[in-house]
């Protein structure tokens, strides 16, 4: 648990950077803090293994005042992943995320075989424990930034902006990566980042910060877009929130249809024939959604990948309401593709009829609500 109590950063020329704020990030859980430039995010942050020191207030780590312990013996206890990784580039892979483990004196063999096995945990090669930073890709340098950071195998882990530097779909791979790393090692991390949308997909709460340092909401993220306190929590959350918080509606069982299916391989002018409004599903041998064929320009010959539409997104079965409606929304044949948790083809579902089901539960939330 690290709680912040009453803690105020003021530097020599008057600036506030962080005032008065009260904050309690959990044991085992994510606490992101979000808001526009100037709210002391990252400086909230550094002040938590002192590389800057709070003017005023206390940070507690547990039933520790963390102004009470020399900052080496703090610091061997937080893991740190910054943007860009910060990754020594005249060391190897495997000799970055053995630094730590070294610096406490585990001996070389030992602490290369523990970062080996971190490699792979965060979802790199081993073949890459020779390499030198400069020879990967940005996503798998911040892979190696939190391996780096979980060396040492500590509690609490401080992350600053740690997934912004590389492209949405590593992004997307990363953030996937983090959170099925939480979910076996359930550390306690403090993470700043800049974009709602991250703070919501990592965040078991959301501290949102106004200019000046204070605190204007603290809930999780569903709390978050369907309540926020005031008019500068909803404007930073966005127009778009009440779209976002279906993310966290639990789709239930959706009216699905039975689709009519071909495979890969088979004659096209046949599949187009099955086509009862210009669109046919094809699956691959086990039973997967693969794209959709456009009947409507029959072609000659075996149906190939290159006669498929891969645009829509899939959805599955007991997914969220956010993730059903998105899937209908973007298929070309405008029915949303659902599939099992082997992802096999359930069936498909329309957009009209996932807002039928958004609609029934603002129903029933009404009439909770007003009992």
């Amino acid at each position: 648990m690290i709680k912040f109590e009453s803690v105020t950063k003021r530097y020599p020329d008057g600036t506030v950077a962080v005032n008065g704020l009260d904050l309690v990030a959990p044991s085992g859980q994510i606490t992101v803090l979000v808001g526009p430039s100037g709210c002391g995010k990252t400086t909230s942050l550094r002040m938590i293994n002192r590389m800057i020191e709070p003017t005023s207030g206390r940070i507690w780590l547990d039933e520790t005042d963390t102004g009470t312990v020399s900052t080496s013996k703090l610091r061997r206890g937080i893991g740190y992943v910054i943007q860009h990784a910060g990754l020594f580039p005249h060391r190897t892979i495997v000799d970055n995320v053995a630094t730590v483990p070294l610096m406490l004196g585990v001996d070389k063999k030992t602490a290369r075989a523990q970062a080996m096995d971190l490699l792979v945990r965060v979802g790199l090669d081993p073949a890459f424990a020779k390499r030198y930073p400069a020879q990967l890709s940005g996503g798998q340098q911040q892979r190696v930034g939190v391996a780096r950071a979980l060396a040492a195998d500590p509690p609490v882990m401080l992350m600053d902006e740690p997934f912004s530097a590389v492209d949405p779909v590593v992004r997307a791979q990363l953030h996937e990566e983090f959170l099925r790393l939480q979910q076996d090692l359930g550390k306690t991390i403090v993470l700043v980042t800049h974009d709602i949308d991250e703070a919501v997909k990592l965040g078991d709460q959301i501290a949102v910060l106004r200019v000046g340092g204070t605190l204007a909401q603290l809930a999780t993220p569903a709390d978050l877009l369907a309540r926020p306190a005031d008019d500068f929590v909803a404007g930073f959350v966005g127009r778009d929130r009440g779209y976002r918080s279906l993310g966290f509606a639990d789709a239930g069982d959706l009216p699905t249809r039975k689709e009519v299916t071909v495979r890969l391989g088979s004659d096209f002018a046949a599949a187009a024939a099955l086509a009862e409004d210009g669109w046919v599903l094809a699956i691959g041998d086990a039973g997967e959604p693969l794209g959709w064929l456009d009947a409507s320009h029959p072609g000659t010959g075996p149906i190939g990948p290159q006669h498929l539409h891969r645009g829509g997104t899939v959805a599955t079965e007991g997914g969220s309401l956010r993730a059903a409606l998105d899937a209908a929304l973007s298929a070309p044949s405008g029915r949303g593709v659902l599939v099992r948790e082997d992802n096999t083809l359930l069936g498909t579902v329309t957009a009209s009829e996932v807002v039928a089901r958004i609609e029934e539960r603002a129903a029933a939330e009404r009439i909770e609500a007003a009992r």
